[in-house]
């Protein structure tokens, strides 16, 4: 591009060079010659003036009088009446710009003046006209190269930057180049590049909540099939298998839950279900983890609770709350129902040290773990209460103490005969 920009300007330039240029040194040939012969008509009229004026007071005509008149490179020949040509400096050879003036006493005044002193006028003047053009020429060419340079630098910083969007690399350059039209492009890439490093971090936050939330019921639904392998009671199988399956459908649920809220963590299916059932459905899904961890899971509270939400989302919930008592606490671990106002809450809490210091609120942050755990299941489990339209609270550091807050009244869906709804015609 900068060989194609250069070679157009140049070639712009010389045509402009060689249509005025050429027109120029015609005119100025002209001009020249057209004042050289003026030049040369004018000193034989005053020669012949000059002649006359002698002539007629009776003096004396002699070349040595007039040769003062004549300039040194000009010839000059006085014929008079009845008297010998007077002969005023060298005859010039060849090609000559030549004027014969008459007086009025008869004589004849003939100036001559050598072409070639028109001829190193004209080329004096051609050099300069050369070398104005050659001056323009460099001049072309290095705006050319700056233009060029200011045009295809920018033009290949855009295309590295494209490259670098193509290769995983969304970090955008914020830089601009002070043309609108690449300013512009780059404006389109640096978007670009912040809507691919957003579904970028989404993917990686799709794939670290998958491998986190579909561990337990991997774990769970292992457990369950490795009761199958080691028993031979037809009953005992057929209960095992029942329990399997409806781990294979929490399974399910959490795949679809977790694509759910990749598109619109609001999205859900909120319903009213019995928190009783859910509560049973982990503590029988857990009981086999803490027996052979020496510990024991109890529930208490108010009983034949019902809230509002995804029963799936909040087993979830209450999946992540159990595994980090598991992993981080001691003791027996205790899930308990109250009601608070318009909510039912479900507290889990353990005998273990609690949430360190200085962790505190950022308990919920993703990468946040007081050990070493991945640090994304508070995290996973917060958004997962929100986006059911509860909230998940820390109450308590020490001993630890975890609420699950969902409504129990299901929330008003906008009505078509809904006066305060406006209506859209």
């Amino acid at each position: 591009m900068r060989r194609r920009l250069i070679n157009s300007t140049l070639a712009v330039v010389l045509v402009v060079i060689a249509v005025f240029g050429v027109s120029l040194v015609i005119v100025e040939t002209r001009t020249i010659t057209n004042s050289a012969q003026e030049r040369v008509e004018s000193e034989a009229v005053r020669l012949a003036s000059i002649v006359d004026s002698r002539l007629l007071s009776e003096e004396q005509v002699t070349g040595d009088i007039l040769r003062d008149q004549v300039a040194g490179d000009r010839y000059a020949v006085i014929r008079m009446p009845g008297r010998a040509p007077i002969h005023i400096g060298t005859k010039p050879e060849g090609d000559v710009i030549r004027y014969t003036a008459p007086g009025e006493q008869g004589e004849k005044v003939t100036v001559e003046e050598p072409r070639s002193a028109v001829t190193r006028e004209v080329g004096r003047t051609f050099l300069l006209i050369a070398g104005v053009a050659l001056l323009a020429i460099v001049a072309a060419v290095l705006l050319a190269v700056r233009q060029a340079n200011r045009l295809a630098s920018p033009l290949t910083d855009l295309a590295s930057t494209a490259e670098r969007l193509g290769s995983g690399d969304p970090r955008p350059r914020h830089k601009r180049y002070g043309v609108p039209e690449l300013d512009r492009v780059a404006d389109v890439l640096d978007g670009s590049a912040e809507r691919i490093a957003r579904m970028l971090t989404a993917e990686r936050r799709l794939a670290a909540d998958a491998s986190h939330q579909l561990r337990t019921p991997l774990t769970a639904l292992s457990m369950r099939l490795e009761e199958i392998t080691m028993t031979d009671d037809l009953d005992e199988v057929k209960e095992e298998a029942t329990i399997a399956l409806a781990q294979v459908e929490r399974l399910t649920d959490v795949v679809e839950r977790l694509l759910t809220n990749s598109r619109d963590p609001r999205t859900g299916s909120a319903v009213t279900f019995d928190l009783d059932e859910v509560i049973k459905q982990q503590l029988e899904e857990w009981r086999p983890a803490y027996r052979s961890a020496g510990r024991a899971i109890v529930s208490s509270g108010k009983r034949h609770l019902t809230a509002v939400g995804t029963p799936g989302a909040v087993a979830q919930v209450l999946a992540a709350l159990i595994e980090n008592s598991l992993m981080h606490g001691g003791g027996t671990v205790a899930l308990r129902t109250r009601v608070t106002g318009n909510q039912a809450v479900i507290e889990v809490t353990d005998e273990g040290p609690g949430v360190p210091s200085e962790l505190g609120s950022r308990i919920f942050e993703r990468t946040i773990s007081g050990r070493n755990s991945t640090g994304i299941g508070l995290a996973v489990a917060r958004d997962l209460a929100e986006a059911d339209g509860g909230r998940l609270e820390m109450l308590q550091a020490s001993p630890p103490v975890f609420g699950l807050f969902l409504s129990r009244t299901p929330m008003k869906k906008p009505s078509d005969d809904d006066p305060e709804q406006p209506t859209i015609r």
